[in-house]
């Protein structure tokens, strides 16, 4: 029982020998396979290259080639420099929403040349459809006088005629409740206008023209303000012009707007010149204002307005009892415009410089060949009429 048992053992010892000694003449073989995979997944990688090298001593190289390879950098060069220019600058975007504003004023930048209206006799005045006159009561309005060459000869604040022309209808009213006082005030007020006309005139004479600046700050509703020469007296006025049809509203508009100016922005009546020739009238110019709001690439805001105008002239008869002025009537729009200054997509600068250097590549590389086989095929017959 005993020799069975040693048999036995001795008999699992070599088979388990013999199995080691099998199992590690296989690994050889396994390495082998594995070599053989990684071999044939590299072949399979670069069978994937679109890029081919070719050998230095196969390449031929040609004067036609060079031209188009120069001619081909320029041209890159050239798009490169467009295109960077074109991711760079800042383009800008429009909205339109509903203009929710309230409470706010409306700022009117004013600067106008009258050639042939004295500054004593131009007035401003302000009305919007609340019924509220302003005359120069919270804004800044001041005015140049111009010889006949346009030079200035003086300033004059505005307001200072608007507080005379009041005081002087309030004494008039005061004519009405009490007579004590009647022939003194009289007196002054006949004196006071006999100057204005003998300083209008002679200003007249010397051809002296006004030039009107400055700011005037109105409620945000529709209305209009309009140079004239209303705050005169009517018979002043017609002591001095003799007749509405002899006062000349010849203008020149340097700068109107609304606001602020923004990146952009064009007013339409700056730079306007309306000169009259032996007649007179009354001009009128019809403004819709459109608010707006100017964003920049900094997220600072810039509130202001812009504005689309028509003009329309009406020329004065013997029988209108109005006088000759220059009207801006302006209304609100109910939208508000938004503008946004925004910068190019980085990816879409990629995009379009592969597709424009790429395509100019490609366009090059046909031109070469093109003219390789154009020239082969010219010189290639002569060579074999000579073989012959």
């Amino acid at each position: 029982m005993r020799k069975r048992y040693i048999a036995v053992g001795v008999y699992c010892q070599r088979k388990s020998r013999y199995s080691y000694s099998k199992k590690s003449s296989y690994l050889p073989d396994l390495r082998k396979l594995i070599k053989r995979r990684k071999m044939g997944l590299k072949q399979t990688i670069r069978s994937l290259d679109a890029f081919p090298r070719t050998e230095e001593h196969l390449l031929q190289k040609t004067q036609s080639g060079a031209l188009v390879s120069v001619v081909g950098l320029v041209i890159m060069a050239t798009l490169f420099i467009h295109e960077l220019t074109y991711y760079l600058t800042i383009y800008t975007v429009h909205e339109m929403s509903v203009d929710l504003k309230r409470g706010e004023t409306l700022p009117i930048h004013i600067n106008m040349t009258f050639p042939s209206l004295p500054c004593d006799v131009a007035s401003i005045d302000a009305i919007d459809l609340s019924g509220k006159h302003e005359v120069d009561l919270d804004t800044n309005i001041w005015k140049l006088r111009l010889n006949s060459h346009g030079h200035i000869i003086g300033t004059k604040y505005l307001s200072d005629l608007v507080e005379k022309q009041h005081t002087t209808r309030n004494h008039d009213d005061k004519e009405h409740h009490d007579g004590s006082a009647k022939k003194p005030h009289k007196f002054s007020f006949y004196k006071d206008a006999e100057n204005m006309i003998n300083k209008v005139k002679k200003a007249l004479e010397n051809g002296e023209g006004c030039r009107v600046y400055g700011v005037l700050d109105v409620q945000r509703v529709a209305g209009n303000f309009h140079i004239s020469v209303h705050a005169l007296n009517i018979y002043v006025a017609q002591m001095i012009f003799g007749g509405a049809k002899h006062v000349n509203v010849s203008h020149m508009i340097h700068d109107l707007s609304f606001g602020p100016k923004y990146p952009g922005l064009h007013n339409p009546l700056d730079d306007t010149v309306r000169i009259l020739h032996d007649t007179s009238g009354t001009f009128k110019y019809y403004i819709k204002i459109v608010p707006t709001e100017y964003r920049y690439i900094s997220k600072e805001v810039l509130p202001t307005n812009q504005f689309s105008v028509s003009e329309y002239f009406s020329p004065m008869n013997e029988f209108d009892r109005t006088w000759p002025a220059v009207y801006f009537l302006y209304d609100l729009s109910p939208i508000t415009v938004t503008i946004k200054e925004e910068c190019r997509s980085f990816l879409h600068f990629i995009t379009r410089l592969s597709a424009v250097l790429g395509g100019t590549f490609a366009l090059t590389g046909m031109l070469d060949r093109w003219m390789y086989r154009l020239i082969k095929a010219l010189t290639t017959p002569s060579a074999r009429g000579a073989y012959r």
